[in-house]
């Protein structure tokens, strides 16, 4: 390995390091949403982890997601670590779709909305499949609380699947407009590292 290429692997290592910092810091920046459970709360940290997707690999975006829930339980000593594995495997179905387009297939905006579209879905579906065979359950065991196919069935229907459609819908309307604006800077970093 080169000098040159051993200091675009250590940028690229700290670039990454950096959006997994960013993405701790818009995960504490969370709201809940009326209507729905409190626990379920939206936030944008999936944004820089779809950048280091767009600007490396896909790899480098679960990464980010990685980084971002390894700083969240080590800073709040989370007793919650079903919680935090949840929040990752969401971020991981979501970016893997968005970046899959992005790098597969013309990288413009039509290309990241249906990305975007099909990271919503796998999302929404794996969180739905998940939370009702293994997250609630676990939950469930934890807390010493009874819950039949009756009540998983209801807080799945009622809580996870819309909160998964609407945070999809709203991280994608916010990563649009911003991918728009760093389009250029994208392109140029991608380039860079490739």
């Amino acid at each position: 390995m080169t000098h040159s290429q051993s200091s675009r692997k250590l940028l690229k290592m700290i670039i990454i390091a950096l959006l997994g910092t960013v993405s701790l810091f818009l995960f504490f920046l969370n709201f809940p949403l009326p209507l729905l459970p409190a626990y379920l709360k939206i936030d944008f940290s999936d944004v820089p982890a779809i950048l280091a997707a767009f600007v490396f690999s896909p790899v480098a975006g679960i990464a980010v997601v990685g980084i971002k829930n390894i700083l969240y339980f080590a800073t709040v000593g989370s007793g919650d670590p079903v919680g935090v594995l949840a929040n990752f495997l969401a971020g991981v179905m979501f970016i893997v779709p968005v970046s899959f387009m992005y790098h597969k297939y013309r990288k413009g905006v039509k290309s990241i909305i249906t990305g975007l579209i099909a990271g919503t879905v796998v999302m929404t579906i794996g969180m739905v499949v998940l939370n009702y065979l293994v997250i609630l359950p676990t939950y469930a065991t934890v807390m010493g609380w009874e819950m039949s196919a009756t009540e998983k069935w209801w807080s799945v229907l009622v809580g996870i699947l819309p909160f998964n459609v609407i945070k999809g819908i709203i991280v994608s309307m916010l990563f649009v407009p911003l991918y728009l604006r760093m389009r250029t800077w994208i392109e140029q970093k991608r380039m860079n590292f490739a």
